[in-house]
């Protein structure tokens, strides 16, 4: 299997767990941006200080990819940047994504590690 900035995952094939951080789940609305391009909507799955997880449909994602993410996070506006470090293409128009975090402007890092403390998985 070929590892370049191209290569996609396939929903068949296995993720390794290798987060630093636990993830919160969420559902929201989030808008990304690619480098050059304007916003994008996308739907939040999971979340934490150190990424997040999100569907995006009808957009070409690759890995390496740098995007800026905003979403909220409790009553706070996040605006964070990242490099993809997966995706999942499910079938031709929507694609499971992993951002790694570069840089979370102002307090979100602080935000974020506040409520990964706070939460309780079900």
């Amino acid at each position: 299997m070929a590892n370049d900035s191209t290569h996609r995952v396939s929903a068949d094939e296995p993720r390794r767990e290798r987060r630093k951080y636990p993830r919160i789940p969420t559902d929201q609305v989030l808008t990304i941006a690619p480098e050059g391009r304007g916003g994008l909507p996308a739907r939040g799955r999971d979340l934490g200080p150190g990424g997040i997880q999100f569907q995006v449909v009808g957009c070409e994602i690759a890995l390496g990819d740098v995007l800026t993410v905003t979403f909220q996070a409790g009553d706070d506006c996040i605006v964070a940047s990242g490099r993809v470090v997966w995706a999942i293409e499910h079938d031709a128009w929507s694609t499971d994504v992993g951002l790694e975090f570069d840089r979370i402007e102002g307090e979100g890092l602080a935000v974020l590690e506040a409520m990964t403390r706070a939460y309780e998985p079900a």
